[in-house]
């Protein structure tokens, strides 16, 4: 378990994805009042195929991981597996157990990303 939380905090230091896109075809913004997270999301999408992701914004290291670790994972997939992604796959990823009260931190950046497809 240790393993996985210095993971987590190495994500927040040093994300992987973090940045911002040119040209985008697809991007969202969204936030989470409660807490502050804020992630906005731009992704460049090609046959319905995701070819390069982006996040940016300011959070705890939950929110911050899981956008690190969510735009790894859906480079190169399709749209439509990436809207039926779910709560599941975001704990699957993140291999730490997480409290109902950080959940919602947890899932801010798989919103954003299924926001930003909602027309794809």
């Amino acid at each position: 378990m240790d393993i996985y939380t210095e993971i987590i905090l190495d994500l927040y230091k040093n994300p992987r994805n973090k940045g911002i896109l040119e040209n985008p075809t697809h991007e969202n913004f969204k936030n989470n009042p409660l807490c502050g997270d804020e992630i906005k999301v731009q992704l460049k999408v090609e046959n319905n195929i995701v070819n390069e992701v982006k996040f940016n914004g300011n959070g705890c290291a939950i929110s911050q991981a899981s956008a690190s670790l969510l735009t790894d994972k859906i480079k190169n997939m399709n749209t439509e597996e990436i809207k039926n992604l779910n709560k599941d796959d975001i704990l699957e990823i993140l291999h730490i157990p997480i409290s109902p009260g950080r959940l919602k931190c947890a899932l801010l950046s798989l919103e954003t990303i299924k926001g930003a497809l909602k027309n794809a």
